[in-house]
């Protein structure tokens, strides 16, 4: 058992959780695609497949995929040991024993289905918050904020199955989408121009990276206190788009349309951008909630999330941050999956199934090219002589 413990694959966060994170992505939106087509039902214990799906696809797969990032960050950010072995083993227990119990219905008492459902984001957020505490990092106390309101929503939904619960939730990770952006987007972009012999420096915009986080505050805001079908949710939603792009200023896209490992991240935040102006016309009752709220998931996170994964699997395991051919084609497979899903149903919407199929079977096909990809990475050591 003590060798299970001591493999690579749980030395650091990112490994398990990239992984379980991918497959579960791959299956969930299979069988998403499944249900569409109407070959298949997904078993679960919540009363709708639509709130099954949205659950997962937030609580699931877009939670292990942070975990892994913050797992693996918050070691970097402290300078401390990162959480592995047996405390990271019992962790991905945690997040699978929450998959197995919302999927099959077992039978088991509510409160225990809650329970268990629920227990992975506070064990997560107690991992990361001994180093965080310990170094007193405060710059990213945010986190553990963030973490408590995931954790707030997630128990919410699954007492009263209200979406609206689900919809908070996924305004904090486009918090989260805009923080870490915010920071490793112009980081990146610059340290690997400059190396291509472009002279280009990183701004700060300290300012702004605050307003930007605020203007989601009081858009989750409104959104518990008013709703979002309301002219004062969609004018908050377009002044954080605004916000939102006039950070793009400095974040050099242009030139960094030479590389797919950085422009796939400007284009996961310019989903972001994308998805709050969308949620003000919608505000403004001229497109659905449903089509703003798909370019958050399917627009922002679907790309943010698997450029980060192929970046962080990349440099952690000691390979050159480069594209290959197959992911670079992943990503352009991922962007369209998000232009598919959102404006497919509102330019031909009577083919609204054949637009939300299809733009599944791509998503899925994504992350199945990461796991061919990326998986033996995740399972083996890095190559000597490289720095941790």
């Amino acid at each position: 058992m003590a060798v299970i413990f001591n493999h690579v694959f749980f030395e650091r966060g990112f490994r398990p959780f990239f992984l379980f994170g991918a497959i579960y992505s791959a299956t969930s939106l299979l069988l998403w695609a499944g249900f569409y087509a109407g070959y298949v039902t997904p078993s679960s214990v919540m009363v709708d497949t639509v709130s099954w799906h949205a659950h997962e696809m937030i609580y699931g797969f877009t939670l292990a995929i942070i975990a892994g990032f913050l797992l693996t960050a918050v070691a970097n950010w402290t300078g401390g040991a990162p959480v592995r072995q047996m405390q990271l083993a019992g962790l991905c227990a945690l997040w699978l024993v929450g998959r197995i119990v919302i999927n099959f219905d077992a039978g088991l008492p509510f409160w225990l289905v809650c329970a268990l459902g629920t227990a992975f984001i506070p064990a997560l957020a107690v991992s990361i918050s001994i180093p965080l505490l310990k170094s007193w990092n405060k710059r990213n106390f945010v986190f553990l904020g963030l973490l408590s309101a995931l954790f707030a929503c997630d128990i919410s939904f699954m007492l009263s199955e209200n979406r609206l619960y689900l919809h908070i939730a996924l305004l904090m990770i486009a918090a989260m989408i805009s923080l870490i952006g915010g920071r490793v987007i112009p980081a990146f972009t610059v340290a690997a121009l400059r190396k291509r012999g472009m002279k280009i420096y990183q701004t700060d915009q300290m300012k702004m990276d605050i307003a930007a986080f605020v203007s989601l505050a009081i858009l989750a805001l409104l959104l518990v206190i008013i709703g979002a079908d309301n002219f004062l949710f969609g004018s908050a939603a377009i002044v954080s788009a605004i916000i939102h792009t006039l950070r793009m200023r400095h974040y050099h896209t242009y030139p960094a349309l030479c590389d797919p490992m950085l422009w796939i991240l400007q284009m996961g935040y310019s989903w972001l951008v994308i998805a709050l102006f969308l949620l003000g016309l919608s505000g403004f009752d001229f497109i659905s909630f449903s089509s703003a709220l798909h370019a958050l998931t399917a627009g922002a996170i679907g790309t943010m999330t698997l450029g980060m994964m192929c970046r962080v699997t990349l440099g952690h395991t000691g390979q050159n941050i480069s594209a290959s051919p197959l992911t670079t084609f992943s990503f352009i497979l991922m962007i369209v999956a998000g232009f598919v899903r959102v404006f497919g149903p509102l330019i031909i919407p009577a083919y609204a199934n054949v637009w939300i199929i299809s733009s599944a079977l791509m998503w899925s096909t994504c992350f199945c090219f990461y796991i061919f990809i990326y998986g033996p990475m995740l399972l083996s050591s890095r190559p000597e002589n490289t720095p941790a």
